[in-house]
């Protein structure tokens, strides 16, 4: 007979920021492990912590900190044991991870594209307008399709920044059309075609992580990883890694299947958006030398301008 105690114990810890859409990402990888092995609701736990990257939001991260202040709390908890996993988005976990944690599994990816909120495209941004974000890689991009625009510091979670975009502290802003999607509010955004707007590396994408000595945590995340959302992200930071990106970088990445291989496409920007440079190359999942390729390729042609700004071209 089975123990009431047993059958209802807590069998995951999952650690996550405390923002809604960092709660929404958590409650999804609760219910696809609770589906994969049969658990109950109450045998997945859900850790909230507040971020450091979330306290701070009158500057850009790369002033602070950059993307370990969106971590070191969880890291913490998990080295600790305080927690059995970290759920994480993608994009805000830095390139070089601790020895000690490994990624156990990445989740379907979602919707990787930008979202613009207050204009239907680029083109139809009005002329002079001011474009509110913090990201480098947003601010680049954008500067270099309009350098008409302006570019203000838009930091905070979701409600928060459209909330500075009601007040008219911008009159337009980008926001992940994933996380939109997560919090069922897709519709005040228009998704940017990626063939004329190049997304973040990993955005879209759930990462799982854990103690790499910790085979348990290691096995019931393994039940949910997703084989081609890995393969595209494990090659999206490959080449962060080896352009020396950090999130001073501007950089744009979109790495999809073709044909039973992967395609990525990639481009680095001056932080004015004056210079662009792009390469695509073709591989099979895994070929990370042709990536490696890639990156330096693009670190060569570029000038200094652009090189300064990864530490692999300095």
């Amino acid at each position: 007979m089975t123990n009431n105690s047993q059958t209802n114990a807590v069998m995951m810890r999952l650690g996550t920021r405390n923002s809604p859409l960092a709660m929404a990402q958590a409650i999804e990888t609760k219910a696809r492990l609770c589906a994969a092995h049969g658990w109950t609701n109450d045998q997945v736990e859900l850790v909230p912590v507040i971020a450091s990257g979330d306290k701070v939001l009158d500057r850009p991260l790369s002033e602070i900190g950059g993307k370990a202040l969106w971590t070191k709390e969880l890291d913490v908890w998990l080295a600790e044991g305080k927690i059995d996993a970290s759920v994480h988005s993608a994009k805000d976990v830095e390139t070089i991870r601790p020895e000690k944690f490994h990624f156990a599994a990445f989740l379907p990816r979602a919707d990787r594209r930008d979202a613009l909120v207050g204009a239907e495209s680029i083109a139809a941004i009005p002329q002079g307008a001011t474009i509110g974000t913090s990201a480098p890689r947003r601010a680049a991009q954008l500067l270099n399709l309009r350098p008409d625009c302006k570019v203000v510091t838009f930091r905070g979670n979701v409600a928060t920044r459209l909330g500075k975009l009601e007040a008219g502290e911008a009159d337009v802003t980008f926001l992940a059309a994933a996380g939109l999607a997560r919090l069922d509010q897709s519709e005040v955004g228009h998704p940017l075609p990626s063939e004329d707007w190049i997304p973040a590396a990993g955005q879209g994408v759930i990462a799982l992580e854990c103690r790499s000595d910790n085979a348990v945590a290691t096995a019931h995340l393994a039940a949910i990883d997703h084989p081609q959302t890995r393969d595209e992200l494990i090659a999206e930071r490959a080449l962060l890694e080896a352009l020396g990106g950090t999130c001073h970088s501007p950089v744009a990445v979109l790495c999809e299947p073709d044909g039973g291989e992967l395609n990525m496409r990639a481009a680095l920007f001056s932080s004015d958006g004056y210079e662009r440079v792009e390469a695509t190359v073709k591989f099979p999942a895994g070929g990370h030398s042709a990536v490696k390729a890639l990156a330096a390729d693009l670190l060569e042609r570029s000038s200094p301008s652009i090189t300064q700004l990864f530490t692999s071209g300095t």
